[in-house]
C-alpha cells in the first residue's frame, strides 16, 4: 500500500513533489527510492520527520503502528493522510485525535472509496433525495487471496472488521447519511480455522441499524478464491442505487479457475483511480490550506463500528456502538 500511494505521488499528482520514502527495512526503503528516482529513504519514520522541505506525511504502516505514527508526525507539525484504521482500540483513536488537534495540524483517513467515480455519485445522487430515505444498506467485500499464515503471527493488524470490514462501515455512514447504533456480528472459521488462535476470521456478516430507523448487512470475505469482489446496495424509499457489476439477463459462474465474465483480481486495480484521486485532495488540501473532506472523526466512528462488531463476534450478542467524542480539529 505505501509503495502504491508512493508512485501515485511521484507519477500521477503534478503538484506533489515526493522526498523521501522509509521503510523499517533500510534496504527496501533503498530499493523503493531507486526505483522511484529519488534521493532520500529511511529506516524510520523519526529519521524521515528530519527530511529538509518536508511538509506533509502518508502514514501506510501496518494497522498497530498507525496511532503511534500519527502521534508522531502530529508533534513534527506535518499534515498526514493515515491508511485505515485509524487505531485498533477507541480509547489511541481518540488519543490520537486529541494529539493532532493540539499540535494544530490535517489528518486525512485513507478512506478511498468515497473517490470512487461510482461511490461518489451515489453518494451526490442520494445527497439530492434521488432514491428519497434511505431504509436499507447492502455491502459485499471479498478479497481473493487470504493472507499467509505468517502475516497473523505477529498480530501487526486488526482482525477482519478492522482491515476489510472497516471501508464498508465508513460506507454505511456516508452513504446512508445517519450512524450506526447497533451492530450484530456472525464469524466463521469453517476453511481456515487455523485463524480462531489468532483471532481472526475467514468470513463474516454484521447486521446493522442506523439512529434513524434504517437498517443495513455487511459480508466480508478475505479468500473468495474467485477475484476481487465489492458491491454495494442502497435502498430508499423511492428507489435503489447499486454499486458494482450488474448484467441485465445473464449468469455469471465463479470458480477456482475464474469466471465467465471479466472480474478484477485485486482492490489496487479496482480502486486505481480512487487511489490517485485520494492522493490528488490531499496534496490540494496540504497547498491550499484547506479542511480535509474526509476527517480523523470519520476514522474514528468507523473504528467504533468495527469495535462494536468484534465485541459482538466475542460476546456472540449485538452490540451497541459506543458514541465517540471528539476534539476540533483544523
Amino acid at each position: 500500500m505505501g509503495r502504491r500511494h508512493a508512485e501515485n505521488l511521484r507519477r500521477l499528482v503534478p503538484h506533489a513533489q515526493l522526498v523521501g520514502v522509509a521503510d523499517a527495512d533500510a534496504d527496501r526503503a533503498r530499493r523503493a527510492a531507486q526505483e522511484l528516482e529519488i534521493e532520500n529513504s529511511y529506516a524510520s519514520l523519526e529519521d524521515m520527520l528530519e527530511c529538509k522541505g518536508l511538509d506533509a506525511v502518508v502514514i501506510s504502516t501496518p494497522d498497530k503502528f498507525h496511532a503511534a505514527a500519527v502521534k508522531t508526525v502530529a508533534a513534527a507539525g506535518k499534515d498526514m493522510l493515515c491508511e485505515k484504521p485509524l487505531a485498533l482500540t477507541l480509547t489511541a483513536g481518540s488519543e490520537l485525535l486529541d494529539t493532532v488537534a493540539r499540535a494544530g495540524v490535517r489528518l486525512q483517513v485513507g478512506f478511498m472509496r468515497r473517490y470512487d467515480p461510482a461511490y461518489s455519485a451515489a453518494k451526490r445522487r442520494i445527497a439530492a433525495g434521488e432514491i428519497g430515505m434511505p431504509l436499507v444498506f447492502k455491502s459485499i467485500g471479498r478479497d481473493k487471496d487470504g493472507p499467509p499464515l505468517a502475516a497473523y503471527k505477529p498480530n501487526l493488524s486488526g482482525m477482519l472488521f478492522y482491515t476489510n470490514t472497516i471501508h464498508d462501515f465508513d460506507l454505511a455512514r456516508w452513504l446512508m447519511q445517519d450512524e450506526v447504533a447497533e451492530v450484530h456480528a456472525y464469524t466463521t472459521v469453517a476453511t481456515r480455522p487455523e485463524l480462531a488462535q489468532f483471532g481472526d476470521v475467514v468470513a463474516g456478516v454484521v447486521n446493522l441499524k442506523f439512529d434513524r430507523g434504517a437498517i443495513g448487512n455487511i459480508e466480508s470475505h478475505s479468500q473468495a478464491i474467485y477475484g476481487y469482489d465489492v458491491r454495494t446496495e442502497i435502498v430508499g424509499s423511492k428507489g435503489s442505487i447499486l454499486i458494482g457489476s450488474m448484467h441485465h439477463n445473464s449468469a455469471t459462474f465463479l470458480t477456482h479457475d475464474g469466471s465467465t465474465q471479466p472480474i478484477a483480481d485485486h482492490f489496487l486495480t479496482t480502486f486505481a483511480s480512487a487511489y490517485v484521486a485520494e492522493m490528488q485532495d490531499f496534496v490540494d488540501m496540504v497547498l491550499n490550506d484547506q479542511p480535509p473532506r474526509v476527517t480523523g472523526e470519520d476514522g474514528l466512528k468507523a473504528l467504533a463500528v468495527a469495535v462494536a462488531a468484534e465485541e459482538s463476534h466475542l460476546q456472540a450478542k449485538p452490540s451497541r456502538v459506543s458514541p465517540v467524542a471528539v476534539a476540533a480539529t483544523l
